[in-house]
């Protein structure tokens, strides 16, 4: 804001480890280059709000500084570099302390709901990079490239606070069920998230790859079916057995009322003595009663609300949205996987309130080379 300034300052180098250094620089916390790091950081926080070309201009507006959408990208991009779960989830001392928020005043431990799931993100091949040959605006309009819808996976940890949610850890990637399982692995050997002073609750679809990971990982935990993810295999059945008739409306609300207060058992009776009317029906009944039958001891929703647990997914829907899609599912925005997971990253720190944590290691980085 002031202009250029020159700084004159000694240079010290030690011949047995072969190194040097700037004193002065590391005292001011100076990085190489013009843009110092607090000026990265505060262009960060708009990057990973809004697509480059739009964070240019705003930075600009908000600050006077200069900074073209290329050195934005690059510079995001460095200070997101090799960042793990562990680099951007907070602390076990700063878990603790919204846990305890939380259980001050209660009689018995609060709940902490883990939720596992998956947000699709638009991404383009590695191919796509590098320039081909040809004029510039004919390379824009008919691209080489097939972009493809990847599932960028993830898991939250929250707490349930009467009815409102306090977040503690948030981690999503572009990366398979593997990955997801590793990086749950390193926050429950990091042990950040306190187990004997909570009840743990996981939360979850019916797909198998997530219960594999809890069961290994969380034995203890009380594992919940999302109720709302049975509700629409139910409203599927009533569709496709009685279409859109008031038919339609008493089954499936008589269904859900006996789902809703445990009564499993006489869900998976009565669909077991439908009739179909066609062969869709069928189908659907047949899908809906192998679903909830093989997640029926994940379906106690009425002990579950009664101990103050989760049984909706709501939490990790959320999350996806806020952290994945709200950034990443831009009109005409094609990802290359590592700058997409290293904007999730960040976004992460965000929500996980580690992103000043990240431009220090981010420093150190850059002392150190």
């Amino acid at each position: 804001m002031v202009g250029f300034v020159q700084l004159e300052r000694p240079y010290f180098y030690c011949r047995t480890c072969r190194r040097g250094s700037y004193p002065f620089d590391e005292a001011l916390n100076l990085a190489p280059g013009r843009l110092q790091l607090d000026v990265q950081q505060a262009a960060a926080r708009v990057v990973i709000e809004s697509p480059y070309d739009e964070a240019q201009t705003l930075f600009h507006d908000l600050t006077g500084v200069s900074m073209g959408a290329e050195r934005m990208h690059t510079l995001t991009n460095q200070a997101a570099e090799g960042l793990t779960v562990l680099d951007v989830a907070p602390s076990r001392k700063a878990i603790e302390q919204r846990i305890a928020e939380v259980a001050a005043g209660k009689w018995r431990r609060p709940v902490v709901v883990l939720g596992l799931d998956g947000a699709y993100v638009p991404t383009r091949p590695e191919s796509a990079r590098g320039r081909r040959p040809g004029q510039r605006h004919q390379r824009a309009q008919r691209p080489r490239w097939k972009g493809a819808w990847r599932d960028a996976k993830g898991f939250r940890f929250y707490l349930i606070d009467e009815g409102r949610i306090v977040h503690l850890l948030s981690w999503h990637q572009v990366q398979n069920e593997a990955d997801l399982g590793e990086a749950l692995k390193q926050v429950k050997d990091a042990g950040l998230i306190p187990e004997d002073q909570v009840r743990l609750c996981v939360v979850c679809d019916g797909a198998s790859w997530i219960w594999k990971h809890v069961k290994s990982l969380f034995p203890s935990a009380r594992q919940v079916l999302d109720y709302y993810h049975c509700k629409e295999y139910l409203h599927k059945v009533a569709k496709a057995q009685y279409g859109t008739s008031e038919q339609a409306l008493e089954w499936v609300e008589a269904t859900l009322t006996r789902h809703y207060v445990a009564k499993l058992g006489w869900v998976l009776g009565g669909m077991k003595r439908m009739q179909a009317t066609s062969e869709e029906a069928q189908k659907a009944i047949s899908n809906c009663w192998d679903y909830l039958h093989d997640h029926r001891d994940r379906t106690h929703y009425r002990q579950l609300r009664r101990g103050g647990y989760a049984i909706g997914s709501g939490g990790i829907e959320s999350s996806n949205k806020f952290i994945c899609h709200v950034r990443l599912k831009r009109s005409g925005a094609w990802w290359y996987e590592l700058n997409s997971n290293q904007m999730l990253a960040l976004r992460c720190a965000k929500y996980n309130g580690t992103f000043d944590r990240v431009f220090e290691r981010h420093q150190r980085r850059l002392r150190e080379a």
